[in-house]
């Protein structure tokens, strides 16, 4: 074969792996479902919505009580502590909400995702319910902001729960799908490419027990995932730029309970001890074989320590 023919041979080659390259992203777009689509299947009689800052916030107030405020984490949803308002509803006023960026809230309009700026949210979101004390739980970036919350307005909260709260986030590596958001080719990508299957394989990193992770859980984390809005704005939370306050941990001095996962591989058991060692006024659960949500992954267990801790 002369050097022409080998030259067109590899041409063709090139072109054609380009094209299935093309055709293989093509195929794995996915577009943003429709918030009213995604309404009627996520949100029921006791949602509202609520605007603050220019985000139309969807949030649940229910039960009587001494409020008891859940916040979740990144890429999650009010519904991962269903479970909770389940086991405990009949004795607390649940509040739970979609924090901005996530769920049927969708993104903030100016990208802003600090933990300064979701501290100032939650003050905002408490003073519009009439919420002058409460206790406070938070899950992974849940728990970033209900420490520093805490830290900042401890008039305001009577007793803390950090379940796998993240804030040590400065010397662990971060999990992949955060490191992929990051790649500015990739998160390109990322905002119109995301399989199902992709979703499925985080699940399985934040479970401990993959026999847990059902197909309607699978659907709610995609789905939501999908709504108009929130793609980017994983991105930007990803990309956000977060300054070191642990400081501020050792300064908290309210009773704090301390729930961790042994098996987490986002956030690190380690930093349970570390967490526990800060907060004088702290005690901490490990639970085995459990993952980095377990008021999800093992919600009644978790919810029964809760009660005993807030009684």
């Amino acid at each position: 074969m002369g050097s022409d023919s080998k030259k067109k041979a590899g041409l063709v080659i090139l072109i054609s792996g380009l094209s299935i390259l093309c055709l293989s992203i093509i195929f794995l777009v996915r577009f943003d479902i429709p918030f009213d689509e995604l309404k009627k299947k996520y949100a029921n009689n006791s949602s509202q919505f609520i605007e603050i800052d220019g985000v139309a916030v969807h949030y649940r107030d229910e039960g009587t009580g001494f409020p008891l405020v859940l916040i979740h984490g990144t890429a999650a949803s009010l519904h991962t502590w269903d479970g909770w308002v389940k086991e405990l509803g009949a004795e607390y006023r649940t509040i739970r909400f979609d924090l901005p960026a996530f769920g049927l809230t969708g993104p903030n309009t100016d990208h802003n995702y600090s933990i300064k700026w979701y501290t100032s949210f939650l003050s905002v979101l408490l003073d519009t319910l009439v919420i002058k004390n409460c206790y406070l739980a938070g899950n992974s970036l849940g728990g970033w902001i209900a420490w520093e919350f805490a830290a900042q307005h401890p008039q305001r909260v009577s007793k803390l729960i950090l379940i796998d709260a993240a804030g040590y986030t400065f010397d662990h590596k971060m999990p992949l799908v955060f490191r992929l958001a990051q790649v500015p080719l990739l998160n390109s990508i990322f905002k119109y490419v995301t399989p199902r299957a992709f979703i499925a394989m985080n699940l399985r990193e934040v479970y401990g027990d993959d026999q847990k992770i059902t197909a309607s859980v699978i659907d709610r984390y995609y789905e939501l995932a999908l709504r108009s809005g929130n793609r980017e704005a994983f991105i930007a939370r990803a990309k956000t730029q977060h300054q070191d306050r642990t400081d501020l941990i050792g300064t908290i001095t309210i009773p704090t309970l301390i729930m961790w996962g042994r098996e987490d591989v986002w956030i690190p058991w380690s930093h349970a001890t570390r967490f526990q060692k800060a907060l004088l006024n702290s005690e901490l659960i490990m639970y085995e074989g459990v993952g980095h949500i377990p008021m999800e992954e093992i919600p009644v267990k978790t919810a029964q320590d809760a009660r005993t801790f807030l009684q």
